[in-house]
């Protein structure tokens, strides 16, 4: 119930609850100048984000800044009056997805001031797709069922064994799937431990909202399988003990810009809620309507809607993993975005030798970076297939959610490591680091490898638990600190900073049995953070500065 609450308000905060997609109805992205009129604040970022969102910044050291402020909604008024529908917001790219029966109207729109650009994202009647979305072979091939699960060659190829046997699944790590549907993953065997243990924290269906995700697609159950399948003997996904958000964000039947738009907003949904790590085993370069393809040129890491939404969620602290494609038969052979976006890890697929698959769409992006980033097994990997059985596939969706396992179960052991270490240290543990190319990238990540990196090159606080009290909280002017550890002679540093990371006051102190820190009106409203470093220890408080 309580996260069904965080859901709602989200949603509300966002403009998110909205008629479902109607056929007939033509769509469009409308960007927006500015976000004048906002009723939001960025010291009071308690108002459109979570705590575990809040919290996840503070811990990387990000700061909240105007592309966390919901848009403005006398904006949105303005569209709304003039016959709109609203479907999405995006608060990253301050823009708006909207749907109408009355396509002249888009006309006075694109008049208004507030609007600096618009483009159709969907028509109306659109046809059945004639795009093999999901080009994965399921593969027929027998397997036993009295060892540790056949899924053990994908672990074991990223040396995942490693972090496992230390205890680290997943566990209170927070992972968002987008993808086109979760069919019967709330009956199948494989996800009862998931069930049971209410991981699956909450679901929103983007493409209809009043449709039922465990009715749609079955693509999303097989990559949820990779990850959180957890049937004894038989399947253990590369992160059993994580939590789980299940977003559709994807049409099967058509392929529209639209779906980006739905990606964007489901991102910018996890980052709300706090969540640590997004798996997005979809990708875009052609749609129904030729009008709308992507170039090759658009693979460059920065151009494509969906990808700058990709590269936005990275920023906010989320791990970002995404399949590579499936073109590298087909005549486009190259990565397919959001794969191609400068922070997102983009995966390729491997067999259980380590030798790529030929279908895993080429890189580099255009202009040159390494891309994909690095591979995975996506050629026969063992998980719940189509038909709600254990089985194989084939396909980078299913390389991309094996590796992102391996991520949370990395994030687990490195609560303190930025996403952005992070990132390096998966792609420096790879196997041709040293020499990547256009096929795998930096190559298979060594897990073992990546984890020793980041304990050598994160700078861990030693958080000394109850050494120090302190109040009140909220405060206005006062601080009172008791030392309650019996931490005796020298002196501490006390630093206040804001929620973007600012210092906004600092002192050293000689230590006593009680300090008290005065004269703090001056010190914004809202949410800060205290600090005490005694030594090489450090503890930190959440404070609140109340108004007079």
């Amino acid at each position: 119930m309580r996260t069904g609450l965080i859901l709602l308000l989200i949603f509300l905060m966002s403009g998110l609850f909205s008629p479902a997609q109607i056929a007939t109805n033509t769509y469009y992205w409308i960007t927006l100048k500015d976000k004048v009129g906002t009723p939001y604040q960025i010291n009071h970022p308690e108002d459109f984000l979570s705590k575990r969102a809040i919290d996840r910044r503070v811990r990387q050291g990000i700061a909240i800044d105007q592309t966390d402020l919901p848009v403005s909604p006398a904006y949105l008024d303005s569209i709304q009056s003039r016959g709109f529908q609203l479907v999405h917001t995006s608060k990253w790219l301050n823009g708006a997805t909207v749907s109408t029966v009355d396509t002249s109207l888009i006309r006075q729109i694109a008049k208004l001031s507030c609007v600096t650009s618009v483009q159709l994202t969907k028509p109306a009647l659109p046809k059945k797709s004639s795009i093999l979305k999901f080009r994965e072979e399921e593969l027929q091939i027998a397997y036993n069922p009295a060892n540790y699960g056949i899924a053990l060659t994908q672990l074991t190829q990223l040396n995942g064994q490693y972090l496992h046997n230390l205890g680290y699944r997943g566990k209170g790590i927070q992972v968002a799937i987008l993808d086109a549907g979760f069919y019967h993953a709330n009956v199948i065997a494989a996800f009862d431990t998931l069930r049971n243990a209410g991981r699956i924290l909450g679901t929103h269906d983007f493409v209809d909202p009043t449709s039922d995700i465990y009715l749609q697609n079955n693509h999303g159950t097989s990559v949820l399988s990779c990850m959180a399948g957890n049937q004894p003997s038989i399947l253990l996904g590369t992160a059993p003990d994580a939590s789980y958000y299940l977003f559709r964000t994807e049409d099967a039947p058509t392929e529209y810009p639209i779906e980006e738009d739905n990606w964007i907003a489901a991102a910018e949904l996890a980052d709300s809620l706090g969540v640590d790590l997004i798996n997005s085993s979809l990708g875009y370069f052609t749609f129904d309507d030729p009008v709308m393809n992507h170039s090759y040129s658009d693979m460059n890491g920065t151009t494509t809607r969906v990808t700058k939404g990709a590269n936005m969620a990275f920023q906010k602290g989320i791990l970002v993993f995404t399949s590579a494609g499936n073109e590298g038969n087909n005549p486009w052979r190259h990565i397919i975005a959001p794969s191609d976006g400068v922070n997102v890890i983009g995966v390729a697929a491997v067999d259980k030798t380590g030798v790529r698959a030929s279908f895993s769409s080429v890189g580099p992006a255009f202009g040159g970076a390494t891309k994909p980033n690095v591979a995975a097994m996506g050629s026969s990997t063992f998980l719940i297939t189509s038909g709600g059985v254990p089985g194989y596939s084939s396909g980078t969706s299913f390389s991309s959610p094996v590796l992102a396992g391996m991520g949370a179960c990395l994030l687990q052991s490195n609560p303190w490591a930025n996403v952005t270490l992070v990132k390096k240290a998966i792609e420096q543990s790879a196997s041709i680091y040293n020499s990547p190319d256009s096929l795998v990238g930096f190559g298979i990540p060594d897990f073992e490898k990546a984890d020793k990196y980041l304990k050598l090159y994160t700078q861990i606080p030693v958080i000394l638990k109850g050494s120090w009290t302190v109040s009140p909280n909220p405060f206005t002017n006062t601080i009172t600190i008791r030392n309650i550890g019996q931490t005796s002679g020298g002196t501490c540093n006390i630093n206040i900073y804001s929620i973007t990371g600012v210092c906004l006051w600092q002192a050293k102190i000689a230590v006593s049995e009680t300090i008290e820190l005065k004269n703090l009106t001056s010190l914004p409203d809202g949410f800060l953070i205290l600090t005490i470093r005694y030594g090489a220890k450090e503890e930190h408080f959440k404070i609140i500065k109340a108004p007079f």
